[in-house]
C-alpha cells in the first residue's frame, strides 16, 4: 500500500495501563508506529497525529460502570478528533470482568457512539495460552474457572462461559462465531456475522483455538469500525501504508542506569516470578501491616535499603507478597480493596523515590500497580519499544528531564524468569 496519511489508522481504548502497552506491542509487531497516552489528553499530544495507531490507556477495568463508560467515551472522542479510521476496545485476554463488570456496558456505549450495529469480542491470545472454544475461555489447557484466575483479588473469574458473563453485563443477547465456521471455506465467517447482525445481535464472541484462526477472524471483521478483545488479533493486522519505507516501529531511546522491579500483582504468574527473582536479585518485601501502621517510615526504610543495593547490571526487587498465604492473610486483615490500595500507593511512592535516586529502568508487575506508578510519575505518553515478553513491551518516557524505560506487565504474563531477564531486550 502507498500514499500519505496524516491521521492514525487505529484508535485504541485500553481499560488498564498494562493492557495499553500490550495492545501497543502487538501493533508495533504488525508494523504500526504506535504511541500510548496516559489517560485522555486535553489536547493532541506530540506524535499522535504522526502515529499509525494511538492507544489511550485508562484505569477503568475495576471502576464503577458509569465511570468506566464516561472515561471510555471521552477516549473515543479524543481518538475521533485525531481522525482514526477504526477503533479497538482492549481488555484482558482472561476477560477480567465479573457479572457487575464493564466489558459489556463499555462495548455497548462505544457501539452506540459510533453508530455501529455489531462488533466481535476476541479476547484470545494463543501465544500466551489464552484460547476460546464454544465460547469458553481456556488458560493453557485449563478452563478459566479452574485456573489461578479464580483467585484474582479484584476480578475472580469463576465462570468460563464468555457468553454467560457478557450477557449478565449487557442489555442485549450475545452471539458466537464458532470454531466450525472459522474452519469452513473462505467467506463463511463474514456471512455468519452478517446473519447474526441481521438478527439484531450486536456482540459476538469469537472462538479462537490457535493462531491459525486469527487471520480468518481479521478478514471477517475488516469491515467493522469497532473490534474488541485482547491483543492476539492485532498481531495479524495488515501493515499500514508505507510501513516498509521507514525506521522500525519499535525504536525507542534506551536509558542507561540502574533498574528496579516493583511487583504489586499477586497473580500466580507474578508470585512465581517473584519466587524466582528472590533467588537471584536483592529483594525486600513491603509488609502490609507495616504500611498500614507507618506508611512514611516503611517507605523511607525501603528506599534507603534500595539505594544501598542499586547496581548497574542487577535490578533490585520490591514486592508485596511471597506467596498466596501472604495475600490471603492481608485480605483477611485489611479487606481486598484496602490491601490492594496500600500496595499501589506504596509502590507508586517507591517508583518516585527510585527515579530520584537515579534508577532509569522500572519493571512493574500488575495492571493496577502499573496504573498507580505511571500516574504518580506524571507521565503523559509512552513510546513503544521492543518486547521483553509476549504482550510486555519496553517503553520510553520523559520524567524530570530524563529518559526512563518502563516495562508494564500484566500480572498473568511472562515466564518465571521474567524479572531477571527482561532487560536483555534492551541490549
Amino acid at each position: 500500500m502507498s500514499g500519505h496519511r496524516d491521521h492514525p489508522v487505529w484508535g485504541c481504548i485500553a481499560d488498564d495501563f498494562t493492557g495499553g502497552t500490550d495492545i501497543a506491542a502487538a501493533l508495533v509487531a504488525a508494523g504500526f508506529r504506535t504511541t500510548v497516552t496516559v489517560g485522555v489528553p486535553e489536547r493532541p499530544l506530540p506524535h499522535e497525529r504522526d502515529a499509525d495507531a494511538v492507544v489511550v490507556a485508562l484505569k477503568s477495568r475495576t471502576a464503577p460502570r458509569q465511570e468506566a463508560v464516561v472515561a471510555s467515551l471521552a477516549a473515543l472522542r479524543h481518538l475521533t478528533a485525531l481522525g482514526c479510521e477504526r477503533y479497538w476496545f482492549k481488555y484482558c485476554s482472561t476477560f477480567d470482568s465479573t457479572a457487575q463488570g464493564n466489558i459489556g456496558p463499555v462495548t455497548e456505549a462505544l457501539l452506540d457512539a459510533l453508530g455501529e450495529q455489531c462488533t466481535v469480542l476476541c479476547p484470545a491470545y494463543p501465544d500466551n495460552g489464552r484460547t476460546v472454544y464454544q465460547g469458553h475461555l481456556f488458560v493453557d489447557d485449563t478452563l478459566l474457572s479452574d485456573s489461578a484466575m479464580r483467585h484474582h483479588p479484584l476480578t475472580p473469574m469463576t465462570d468460563s462461559d464468555l457468553r454467560r458473563i457478557l450477557a449478565a453485563q449487557s442489555t442485549q443477547p450475545v452471539g458466537l462465531l464458532p470454531h466450525a465456521v472459522l474452519r469452513a471455506p473462505e467467506g463463511a465467517a463474514r456471512a455468519h456475522l452478517d446473519r447474526l447482525t441481521a438478527q439484531g445481535i450486536r456482540m459476538v464472541i469469537a472462538d479462537t483455538t490457535g493462531n491459525e484462526d486469527l487471520p480468518v477472524i481479521e478478514r471477517a471483521t475488516s469491515h467493522l469500525r469497532l473490534v474488541t478483545g485482547g491483543s492476539g488479533l492485532a498481531h495479524v493486522l495488515p501493515p499500514p501504508r508505507a510501513a516498509g519505507r521507514r525506521a522500525p516501529a519499535d525504536r525507542i531511546e534506551i536509558a542507561p542506569g540502574p533498574a528496579a522491579v516493583l511487583a504489586g500483582s499477586v497473580s500466580a504468574a507474578t508470585l512465581d516470578q517473584t519466587a524466582h527473582a528472590r533467588r537471584h536479585l536483592p529483594h525486600r518485601k513491603l509488609p502490609l501491616e507495616d504500611l498500614r501502621k507507618d506508611p512514611a517510615g516503611t517507605l523511607a526504610k525501603t528506599l534507603a535499603w534500595a539505594r544501598d543495593h542499586l547496581h548497574p547490571a542487577v535490578p533490585v526487587l520490591l514486592h508485596s507478597a511471597d506467596d498466596r498465604a501472604d495475600v490471603e492473610q492481608a485480605q483477611r486483615a485489611l479487606g481486598t480493596t484496602e490491601a490492594a490500595a496500600l500496595v499501589e500507593r506504596a509502590l507508586a511512592d517507591c517508583a518516585r523515590g527510585l527515579l530520584d535516586a537515579g534508577v532509569r529502568r522500572l519493571i512493574v508487575a500488575g495492571g493496577e500497580t502499573s496504573g498507580a506508578v505511571v500516574s504518580a510519575l506524571g507521565l503523559r505518553s509512552l513510546r513503544i519499544g521492543p518486547a521483553a515478553a509476549p504482550g510486555v513491551p519496553w517503553t520510553s518516557a520523559t520524567h524530570a528531564g530524563h529518559t526512563v524505560n518502563l516495562a508494564l506487565k500484566s500480572g498473568n504474563f511472562g515466564a518465571p524468569d521474567f524479572f531477571t531477564t527482561a532487560q536483555e531486550a534492551l541490549k
